[in-house]
């Protein structure tokens, strides 16, 4: 059984090996995830050591420090918070060697090919369709036409996860395949999306034709809902339950603004800030205690029946409160910066590596955070997760439920 004093005898010889000033980013990279240490909660081989996922803050302290670099996870994180959990459940053996190493070292960035013009907060309403090449018994590739809106980084992506109709004949939530897509396979076009920052860090893509291997199926056919829901527990946590310090991401900012000018204070500003803080303190530990509560041990089941190792519905409250709090923190460090907090720096078109929630000055923070509350989930779909999932409400009519794709109202 791996404990913390493991961790740090194999972190030691991993930096003795390896001693950052002297070699190579993407060298040291590939050996930290040889030797067990980048996700450890993963299985041996994989970049883990079957250890609890708590311990990884073991390796990450005993680097801190060190010179040793990351995998700069703002760039790659739709490969680390999305992809990669779903592919550890429901990929093959080949598929996992092939795709978590260079994911992991950042050798090779991921999208997320779901929302749709016409399917957002009704994703199962999908209209991007799949068709196997010889009909459905022939084994053959997968063609898919169609397309999808709101895509991170697919101006930077070599792989995307994609969710398409396989089966336009029974009800939308059962018709639906999950598919890796290369991003550099003739038939895929990413066009740029811009922002209210000024920024494209969205995309649209348009699929024509693009031929997939059934090779880079994950999961079975007609199964593609069930295997996106790992994806989208986990991108809710990923973006809604990052871990961070006391004071970290906005709520930091703002304190560190209203220390830095007392001279704009009001008992007012003052009376909200620390309601704020309390509020992002309060979501900070409850992240903390929902990544506790998750295990290595990916069979197994916990209460209300999701996975051991996998985000429940828990996930969506955190998303939630994260999307709220933005939006209020960023709109009280406007509102205190008087008409500094109007200031923006640059409109100029651009189109950034990664995303930077809390990047930039206060007016980019506010503009950005709008997106929030949509991205990865918009808060009323949450908010119904929550309700049903978590607090056992009972679910809202759905008249659609059992009609099939083709036969909806479009």
């Amino acid at each position: 059984m791996t404990d913390a004093d493991d961790l740090r005898r194999r972190t030691a010889e991993l930096l003795a090996a390896h001693p950052p000033a002297t070699t190579d980013r993407l060298e040291f990279l590939r050996a930290r995830f040889d030797a067990g240490l980048a996700w450890v909660h993963f299985p041996q081989g994989l970049g883990g050591l079957d250890a609890p996922r708590s311990l990884q803050a073991v390796v990450d302290a005993e680097l801190e420090g060190t010179g040793a670099p990351d995998n700069d996870p703002g760039r790659i994180g739709i490969g680390l918070g999305m992809a990669a959990p779903t592919i550890l459940r429901f990929g093959t053996d080949e598929q996992k060697q092939r795709f978590l190493r260079p994911l992991w070292t950042g050798e090779e960035v991921w999208c997320q090919l779901f929302s749709e013009p016409g399917a957002g907060s009704d994703l199962a309403a999908l209209a991007t369709r799949a068709v196997r090449e010889g009909g459905a018994e022939a084994g053959g590739d997968w063609i898919v036409d169609g397309q999808k809106v709101w895509t991170s980084s697919a101006h930077l992506a070599r792989w995307a996860i994609l969710i398409a109709r396989t089966d336009p004949d029974v009800p939308k939530h059962r018709g639906i395949s999950y598919f890796v897509c290369d991003m550099t396979d003739p038939g895929v076009e990413v066009r740029p999306l811009r922002q209210i920052t000024g920024e494209a860090e969205f995309n649209e893509v348009f699929l024509t034709g693009v031929r997939i291997p059934d090779a880079h199926r994950l999961g079975a056919v007609g199964e593609g809902w069930k295997v996106a829901q790992t994806t989208l527990m986990n991108e809710r946590v990923a973006i809604g339950g990052a871990r961070t310090p006391r004071e970290g991401g906005m709520i930091g900012i703002a304190a560190a603004g209203w220390r830095a000018h007392p001279e704009l204070r009001t008992h007012d500003l003052h009376q909200r800030l620390l309601n704020l803080w309390v509020e992002a303190e309060v979501a900070r530990l409850t992240g903390e205690r929902l990544r506790q509560q998750l295990s290595p041990t990916l069979n197994s089941v916990r209460a209300g029946g999701a996975p051991m190792g996998q985000p429940g519905p828990e996930g969506s409250g955190m998303k939630l409160a994260f999307a709220r709090l933005a939006q209020e923190i960023s709109g009280w460090e406007v509102e205190f910066l008087a008409e500094d907090g109007l200031t923006y720096d640059d409109w100029t078109m651009r189109r950034p590596d990664g995303v930077d929630f809390t990047g930039r000055e206060a007016g980019y923070r506010y503009l950005r955070a709008k997106g929030n509350s949509i991205e990865g989930g918009t808060s009323e779909v949450l908010l119904n997760i929550v309700a049903e999932r978590v607090l056992g409400l009972p679910p809202e009519p759905r008249t659609d439920k059992d009609v099939a794709w083709k036969d909806l109202p479009r």
